[in-house]
């Protein structure tokens, strides 16, 4: 999710090097919006394994950058054996769709703590096996939540085809909400949402935000997810906004915990997985949920 930055004052001039950046910065972000939203589009209407993958991807990628901001804290998570039950829950969410996953994660528990045991240096054991655990749950089992949604036309009985506008439902919002919170915080932003963990993000931008998100709800509903009633749209949209929040404000704690500015560089003008998909992690549960309880009840 993008920062809520405060508005510049008028006297204040922007420097060359920072225009130019601003420019190479938006460059980049188009580049790379230019490769990934078509092929995005295109994996997600396929749905299946090739879905899958993409999901598999994005958790492998924020897996070893959590582990890697973990690493820079001074601690040793269990990178390899992280990783790999996180794409097992996801292969295992596929196969069994809409089911609780308590074999999976009872089996990884069990087996950090055994090489735990086995690490000739047990001081810090807490954390090690801690911050593994968490970083399974956090990119993976949220993460998970995107093939779930691609997978809820079979556990609710709709056409297969229409999981891939559940997907782009969790994105249109949450880029809605990012889009809002950004124009806004921008033009309007001077009182500081939470300070301790980002300075940038504003309540005008929180509620611009929410405005821009609850609109998003309501186009859709009248375009794409006919599916939702209009004043449902909008209500999923403030909630998703306000759980997009949450996940953005999260990241930037743990980035400033680990005194880090971006997870990695991996993705051109934006930073690294986590960075892109911090809210997207937040609001793909959210929806999720939203329409298998109160849509498709």
């Amino acid at each position: 999710m993008t920062t809520h930055h405060k508005r510049l004052e008028a006297s204040t001039p922007v420097p060359a090097k920072r225009a130019a950046w601003y420019r190479r910065t938006a460059f980049q972000r188009v580049a790379a919006g230019a490769v990934f939203v078509p092929l995005f589009i295109v994996i997600t209407r396929a749905g299946g394994f090739a879905f899958l993958a993409l999901v598999d991807l994005i958790i492998v990628l924020g897996m070893l950058e959590f582990y890697g901001m973990m690493r820079a804290k001074g601690m040793h998570p269990y990178r390899g054996i992280g990783v790999l039950s996180g794409l097992t829950l996801s292969t295992y969410i596929f196969f069994r769709s809409g089911l609780y996953a308590n074999f999976v994660f009872t089996f990884i528990v069990i087996a950090l703590m055994g090489l735990e045991l086995a690490r000739k240096d047990n001081r810090r054991a807490v954390f090690h096996v801690s911050t593994t655990i968490f970083g399974i749950i956090y990119v993976a089992f949220l993460s998970s939540h995107f093939v779930l949604l691609r997978e809820l036309p079979n556990l609710v009985g709709v056409p297969y085809e229409r999981g891939a506008s559940f997907v782009f439902l969790v994105v249109a919002v949450t880029w809605a909400s990012d889009t809002g919170a950004y124009t806004i915080g921008s033009l309007f932003g001077s009182h500081t949402l939470l300070p301790r963990v980002s300075r940038n993000k504003t309540w005008e931008g929180a509620f611009g935000g929410v405005l821009f998100a609850a609109l998003a709800g309501w186009i859709a509903s009248v375009t794409f997810a006919g599916y939702l009633a209009a004043w449902e749209g909008v209500v999923m949209g403030i909630l998703a906004s306000l759980v997009g929040l949450l996940g953005d404000l999260f990241e930037s704690m743990l980035k400033r915990d680990a005194q880090i500015k971006d997870t990695s560089h991996l993705i051109p003008g934006h930073g690294g997985v986590l960075d892109r998909f911090d809210s997207l992690l937040f609001t793909a549960p959210l929806i999720y949920y939203f329409l298998k309880l109160v849509i498709f009840q």
